[in-house]
């Protein structure tokens, strides 16, 4: 194999190694839900992360462990996350993911099951050998028909 091959080659385990640990933090982010382990969910995340998801306000910083455990406590029962489409880029230390997610579980009180897609992006920055997101944007698309109703119907 000359050198050029075997520089591709390598190149391609690389980025394969580092694309199956992104997957792998990704699986552990959905794992924590689904056990409501708030400190392991929040683990996947830089203390600084942006976070555009679909609580308010616009934007979180980091994730807290106090109120991300305050929410699981809301659930009755686990919280599935069902990840569709995954796409992930590796660029040296920096690597984005996006996919659909489905988001299934029963709430406690009135508001019963929920299950519903939306679209989800994550950057992550390779900190010390370990892949860790430093943002992430969830969303729902809206109906733009005047009464901006989300779009909870929609499927991939």
């Amino acid at each position: 194999m000359n050198a050029a091959a075997q520089f591709e080659q390598t190149e391609r385990e690389l980025v394969s190694r580092d694309e199956r640990r992104i997957r792998d933090a990704i699986a552990s982010l959905h794992r924590a839900h689904y056990t409501k382990d708030a400190a392991a969910a929040a683990a996947q995340y830089t203390s600084d992360a942006a976070i555009f998801n679909l609580a308010p306000p616009l934007e979180h910083r980091g994730v807290s462990v106090e109120e991300k455990r305050a929410w699981m406590e809301t659930w009755e029962t686990p919280i599935e996350i069902l990840p569709r489409g995954l796409k992930i880029t590796v660029c040296g230390d920096f690597a984005y993911a996006h996919s659909f997610l489905q988001l299934n579980g029963t709430k406690k009180g009135s508001e019963g099951e929920v299950r519903f897609w939306m679209r989800e992006t994550l950057c992550f920055e390779r900190i010390r050998g370990s892949w860790r997101i430093v943002h992430e944007h969830t969303s729902v698309p809206f109906y733009m028909d005047g009464t901006h109703r989300p779009a909870f119907d929609l499927r991939p």
